[in-house]
């Protein structure tokens, strides 16, 4: 069980596994190669590592967290789509859907803290606009996993268990006077020091294949791989993740031989890879993200604004869109609100994260424009939601602050 090689995509070498984040020789992404040709499903083992052949780890953490993919009536009439099909990575018992933090980033932390531990460990440093933070730091609550947190300072509301921290000490919350990317460059000057390693971001492979297994989920429960996939992003590494994960179901032979088409949003009036997309491979700041910090004031989902995406890079954003096809969305506040509510109406008043209501209304978009056949196989990608609910079912503890430091600051570790 998750026998795999790390290869260079723009190289081809094979690495070795000490969780390496990149090869020395080339720029762009590592990728898995899973020795198991065909996905073999494993109930019996707990939530996402049901999927362990396709993970790039040996061992499991006891979870019921993973993806749930379900045919939502309702929706479907509402939007016109008969066959459209729901992927949830959040708190919804009623869909049998138990991911406490409320996100898809838990997907991407389970098997990155079990790769970590399984390679070496130490002192996981994650820069976060929230949803990853939290996620993270879940995991050190549960599993003692010593972490520190970089986030925007606005984002300090965001960051909370469900478990009280079984160890003092596991959790360090630093928060930074600016957005995502300042939060990033801290957690980097922090990663400088020994003994403090970078979770990797889209670079690692377990963040990646942790995602893939929305698309896993997808393809099992529908017997086949959809025709096309919706998502909300910032990074665009769900879209990467897809496209690796669609990649190998073609290779496994039973669930189609056509990758899904990737249909990826952003939220207006911070839309860097729709600017680029439209143009070009390369991004450029003062074209695609003109007034970046006061365009990433009005957005309603903060979790979609990475000044820096894995765009260009091989094996990234665009060589996914290129490879599969499609369009990116640009959703402004009120389309994404109007859409949340229109899920929440059809889900027994299940709240959605901003970011997953963003994508909701780039499906509802693609539907009024005729971009989709209404007859086609459409999976959609809930990233998050449920968050009401979870406050009313666990206690919530809030994860202190630490230190609060500009961007030029080194806080004291």
């Amino acid at each position: 069980m998750g026998d795999y090689t790390l290869r260079c995509v723009a190289g081809g070498e094979i690495l070795p596994e000490h969780y390496t984040l990149s090869c020395n020789k080339h720029v762009g992404l590592i990728r898995t190669e899973y020795a198991a040709r065909q996905l073999i499903v494993r109930p019996e083992l707990p939530g996402i590592f049901r999927y362990i052949d396709w993970l790039p780890v040996h061992g499991t953490l006891s979870t019921r967290a993973r993806p749930i993919t379900f045919h939502s009536q309702t929706l479907c009439r509402e939007i016109g789509l008969p066959n459209l099909w729901v992927t949830f990575t959040g708190y919804y018992p009623e869909r049998k859907c138990f991911v406490t933090t409320g996100s898809f980033k838990e997907l991407e932390a389970l098997p990155t803290i079990v790769r970590f531990a399984e390679n070496g460990g130490g002192t996981m440093v994650i820069a976060s606009a929230g949803n990853t933070g939290r996620a993270f730091a879940q995991m050190a609550a549960e599993f003692g996993t010593s972490v520190v947190i970089v986030v925007p300072e606005s984002s300090t509301k965001n960051l909370w268990t469900v478990t009280e921290p079984k160890q003092p000490n596991m959790i360090k919350l630093i928060t930074v006077h600016g957005d995502y990317t300042d939060a990033i460059t801290v957690a980097n000057r922090i990663t400088e020091h020994q003994g403090y390693v970078p979770e990797g971001g889209a670079k690692n492979v377990a963040r990646r294949d942790g995602m893939g297994t929305v698309l896993l989920d997808a393809a099992i429960t529908i017997r086949r791989m959809p025709d096309h996939y919706f998502q909300a992003v910032g990074s665009g590494t769900g879209g990467i993740a897809t496209w690796e994960a669609a990649m190998r179901l073609v290779a496994d032979g039973r669930f189609g031989q056509n990758v899904p088409q990737l249909h990826l949003a952003q939220n207006l009036p911070f839309i860097p890879m729709v600017n680029a997309w439209k143009e070009r491979r390369i991004l450029l700041l003062e074209r695609d993200m003109p007034d970046a910090e006061e365009a990433i004031a009005q957005v309603s989902a903060p979790v979609l604004t990475n000044r820096s995406p894995p765009y260009s890079i091989p094996g990234g954003v665009f060589e996914a869109m290129t490879y599969c096809g499609n369009d990116m969305y640009a959703i402004d506040n009120a389309k994404a609100a109007d859409a949340g509510r229109l899920f929440s109406d059809a889900e027994n008043g299940v709240d959605l994260d901003p970011a997953a209501a963003v994508a909701t209304a780039a499906l509802i978009s693609a539907v009024n424009n005729g971009t989709v056949d209404p007859r086609d196989t459409i999976l959609l990608n809930i990233t998050g939601g449920g968050y009401v609910r979870v406050r009313e079912d666990f206690d919530i503890f809030p994860i202190p602050i630490a230190e609060t430091v500009n961007v030029d600051e080194m806080p004291e570790i």
